[in-house]
Order: C-alpha cells, then sequence, then structure tokens
C-alpha cells in the first residue's frame, strides 16, 4: 500500500473548499428545492445528482493532538446516487500543515473483505509520520461531518450552461463520550455563460426557500464543535543534551511560545503586538536558514518560506506604526517658524487611512488558514523534527562554523554598500540588503550564545552598532518618501507643503551622515579577533 499525492476521482470534498467564482450561501436545515424552472432565459432544469452522500471522519488522539499540530487524518467516503451507477469510493487522506497548498496523502480504504486487514486501521505509513506527535495515545474518530448533496444544471434553448447549482445537506458531529451535533444547509451557484440578470433570478429563488449569501464552512463547524475539547501540546523532541540540534530546537520552542503569545495581543489590540510578532516570526527564520543543515528534506525551506510570508503581511501595520510615530516627533521638534499649514492634522489623516487598510489585513492574517497552517507546521517541526545526523553532534564543534557562514555573506554585502557609497552611489538597496544579513547574523549568534558564551554576546553586542546605522538610514529612507507623499498631496489640494520639504531635507542630511558613519563604525567592529570564535 502507498501514499499517492494525486487522489482519485471521485473524492469527498475538502472541508470549507469554495471553487473559484462561484456564489456561496448557507442557510438552515433541510431548506427545500428553489423554483429554477421560472427563471428567464432557462429553457431546461436538469438533475445530475440527486442524493449523493458525502462523509468526512475526523481522526485524533482523545486530546486532539493532531489538530493542536495543524494535522488533519479522516476516512473520506463517497457514495453516489444509485442512477448514477458509479462505484463507492472511501479514501484515508492525511494533509500536514507544511505540505504544498492542497497537498494531501490518500490512501485507498480497504474493504472488509481483505484477510487479515483491519478497514478501520491507520495506514501504516500515515501512522508513521504521526509517531511522535500522538505519542502512545489510540488514533479513533473525533468528528464526522455528513454530506447528502445534490446538483442541478440550467440549460438554455441552445443547449448551453447557464449554471450549476450543488446544494448540501450538512451535518456535522462530535464523536466520544459526549455527541454534539449541528445541521443546515449549504449551496454553491457555479456561473456558466449566465449574465448579471440569471444570476440575480437564481439568487433570489435560493433566498426564497430560506438560504442567504456566506460561506461554506463544514470544517470550520467541525473545528468550532471541537473547540470545546481542551486540545494538549503535541510533546516536543529535543535532541541529545550539548548537541547542535538541541539547541536549534531549544531556541525555535521557545520562540514559538513568544509568537502564540504576541497573536493573542495582538487579537487584544495591545501596543507593540505587531512588531513583537514580526521580531519573533525573524528569529525563527533566521535559525532556520543559517542552521538548515541540522534539519533534512522540504520542510525547513517550507518553514522559512511561510514565517517570510507572515513578516511581509504584517510589515504594512509596523511600517505605518513607527513612520506615524516618526514624523509626528518630527514635527514636534520642528520650530514654530518653519510650520506652514495644518501638517499634524495632514498627518493624521494619512495614517488613519493607511492603518485601517493595513489593520483589516492583520485581522485578515492571523484569522486566516494559512496562519493557522505555519503554527500547524511549527509544532510539527517540535514534535518530530527532521534532524540530520550532523544535529547529533557536540553543539560547540558545529553551530560556530554554520555561524561563519552568515557572517561571510554579510562582509560580502557590506562590501558591495561601501562600494556604492565610495564610488558616490546612492546606496540604499545595498544598504537594505547588508541590514537584512545583519538581522540574520544576530539572532543566528543568539542560538549559538549557550554553546559559545561571552565571545558571541560581545560579538553580537558590537554588530547592533552597524545595525543601528543601518536601521536609522532604512528608517530615513522610507520617511522620504512619505514626506514626498504628503507634500504633493498638500500641493495638489492648495495647501502647503512647506514643512514636509524641509523635513525631506533634514531626513537626507542624516542619510547623508550615518553613511559617512558607516564605513568607521564597520572598520570598528568587523575585526578578525572578534570573530574568531565563529572557527569553532
Amino acid at each position: 500500500m502507498s501514499a499517492d499525492p494525486s487522489p482519485p476521482a471521485p473524492t469527498a470534498p475538502t472541508p470549507d473548499q469554495e471553487p473559484p467564482g462561484s456564489l456561496t450561501y448557507s442557510g438552515p436545515a433541510h431548506t427545500g428545492a428553489p423554483r429554477l424552472s421560472d427563471v428567464a432565459g432557462a429553457d431546461g432544469v436538469r438533475p445530475v445528482t440527486e442524493a449523493e452522500v458525502r462523509e468526512h471522519e475526523r481522526f485524533d488522539t482523545a486530546d486532539l493532538r493532531l489538530r493542536s499540530a495543524g494535522i488533519e487524518l479522516a476516512v473520506e467516503r463517497v457514495t453516489p446516487d444509485r442512477a448514477s451507477g458509479a462505484p463507492e469510493t472511501a479514501s484515508w487522506v492525511l494533509r500536514l500543515p507544511d505540505g504544498d497548498p492542497g497537498e494531501e496523502l490518500r490512501v485507498a480504504l480497504p474493504g472488509g473483505e481483505v484477510e487479515g486487514v483491519d478497514p478501520h486501521a491507520v495506514p501504516d505509513q500515515f501512522d508513521a509520520l504521526l509517531g511522535r506527535i500522538r505519542g502512545d495515545a489510540e488514533l479513533r474518530p473525533v468528528g464526522l461531518v455528513h454530506v447528502v448533496r445534490s446538483v442541478t444544471s440550467l440549460h438554455d434553448d441552445a443547449g448551453r450552461e447557464l449554471a450549476v447549482l450543488q446544494r448540501d445537506q450538512v451535518q456535522a458531529s462530535t464523536l466520544g463520550d459526549s455527541t454534539t451535533v449541528e445541521s443546515w444547509s449549504e449551496a454553491v451557484v457555479r456561473p456558466g455563460t449566465a449574465g448579471t440578470e440569471v444570476l440575480q433570478q437564481i439568487d433570489e429563488a435560493l433566498r426564497d426557500t430560506g438560504l442567504g449569501r456566506g460561506p461554506v464552512g463544514s470544517g470550520a463547524r467541525l473545528a468550532a464543535l471541537l473547540a470545546d475539547v481542551e486540545p494538549t501540546e503535541p510533546p516536543r523532541h529535543r535532541g541529545r543534551k550539548g548537541s547542535a540540534g538541541r539547541l536549534l530546537l531549544d531556541y525555535v520552542a521557545r520562540h514559538v511560545d513568544t509568537l502564540t503569545a504576541w497573536e493573542r495581543d495582538l487579537r487584544a489590540d495591545r501596543p507593540d503586538a505587531v512588531h513583537q510578532m514580526r521580531v519573533t516570526a525573524r528569529r525563527i527564520r533566521s535559525a532556520l536558514r543559517t542552521y538548515g543543515g541540522l534539519l533534512e528534506g522540504p520542510r525547513p525551506a517550507h518553514l522559512v518560506a511561510e514565517l517570510r510570508w507572515l513578516g511581509r503581511a504584517l510589515a504594512g501595520e509596523r511600517d505605518a506604526e513607527v513612520q506615524e510615530e516618526r514624523l509626528t516627533a518630527q514635527l514636534a521638534a520642528l520650530e514654530p517658524e518653519l510650520l506652514l499649514g495644518p501638517v499634524q492634522a495632514a498627518v493624521t489623516r494619512h495614517f488613519a487611512r493607511t492603518r485601517a487598510e493595513t489593520g483589516a489585513v492583520v485581522t485578515d492574517v492571523v484569522d486566516g488558514e494559512r496562519y493557522a497552517a505555519l503554527q500547524g507546521a511549527l509544532r510539527r517541526l517540535l514534535a518530530d523534527p527532521p534532524l540530520s545526523s550532523r544535529a547529533g553532534k557536540p553543539a560547540p564543534a558545529v553551530l560556530p562554523r554554520m555561524v561563519g557562514r552568515t557572517a561571510r555573506k554579510l562582509e560580502r554585502r557590506m562590501e558591495r554598500a561601501l562600494a556604492d557609497l565610495d564610488n558616490g552611489e546612492q546606496a540604499p538597496t545595498s544598504m537594505h540588503d547588508a541590514r537584512k544579513t545583519g538581522k540574520q547574523l544576530r539572532y543566528a549568534t543568539e542560538v549559538a550564545r549557550p554553546a559559545v558564551g561571552a565571545d558571541a554576546r560581545g560579538f553580537a553586542k558590537q554588530l547592533k552598532k552597524v545595525q543601528s546605522i543601518l536601521g536609522d538610514h532604512q528608517d530615513a529612507v522610507v520617511a522620504r518618501e512619505t514626506l514626498r507623499t504628503l507634500g504633493a498631496r498638500a500641493g495638489a489640494e492648495d495647501g502647503n507643503g512647506f514643512s514636509f520639504g524641509v523635513l525631506h531635507g533634514r531626513d537626507t542630511a542624516t542619510m547623508l551622515e550615518l553613511e559617512r558613519r558607516l564605513p568607521e563604525v564597520w572598520e570598528r567592529v568587523w575585526t578578525k579577533k572578534s570573530r574568531k570564535w565563529m572557527r569553532g
């Protein structure tokens, strides 16, 4: 028996799947069929499927360890309506949080007539993947989604398909010592050649049955029912004491917990939560990038990519917060004779609009499936890390040399930035690249510090001086763009952009001064003595 990432057809639906471009509806249970024969422009209404039964039976431990790790294990069954003559299908399905979107492993469920094979037993290859996470706990059914589906096609007098209507009667229930059941109806309209007028008539017919526009959500409903069960954090595999893998996993675990804590603060709208979430995500990403050789397979690279996505998704809110605070402070310090017009009001309006947009994005991010999958993938990494043979070696013999590779990358980028400055060129891009690599090096040094001690701690402290210059330079670069926008807007609205021009000029002077100081500070920090510990 082998796991096939390409599922056979037909398959039971992945909960919450919505076909792109479709119109979705939900409402109370047992809503009747809509009257589609009265739709103008429709010449025929043809049943495609009348009573197809689809089931999604979720498996987990009693304390939901798989769910805590973002893993979904289920048996999915499809029983076609009798008129179709199609065979019944049933498969074990495993969806991991660190795979490609939509990727799943699927194994056909053996029939009960297969001698010596328990059709209810989790496939061995799935159980091997889940062993560290479930521990010695039994995997058993914990929830069931039962769907009775009918599909209808509308055609015009030329035989063209106007639209397809899928109607589902859904029941979701928990399984175990106590059972909770919810029932409701869903519908999906997949437009064909139908125009707006026909779709409006279909919409009205569906509303007449009691349905309203809304997302389909059987998976979310089942998750909500299971939420009453307090999940247990999957066990964490730490590796051998004193090993390189142990230090890396301890560091990642600490910051995964921190990321979750800051997420709670973000949901409570506490100050600085977005910034701290970004910093924490960057720390984890830097550790996984620098010490990728301690882990095998594609999972670390997937996590690095998803952590980068998270940082970028939260960037707009944080950038707006920093720029507003910085600009407000600059205006407060500006000489009164240089304040022309309602400049502070213009700044407040600008950032109110920006923060409203970025704030909505942040909420969508942390409430979204992609972030939930990232959290699950991080927990799976800690429960079942793909440690390489190198990870079992003593940390002092392994980690310093791995830090050294990132240090050489920073050195190359700083040389490029300094060369740009020597040539009299503007260097915001090369300095920004050096700044990002400098952060990676600082965070990578944090991982190695328990194995290296004072030398690593002193190096990180010195490197921060370079980072401060590069960070202040980047803030000025971004601020100049904001000031240019504000000044241009003031002029377009018959206002006065003079004050913004003054601040633009001062930020330009700040950039030039930082560029002048950078070579001297870099030379003082980047010595062979300060980096001697990286040779291990």
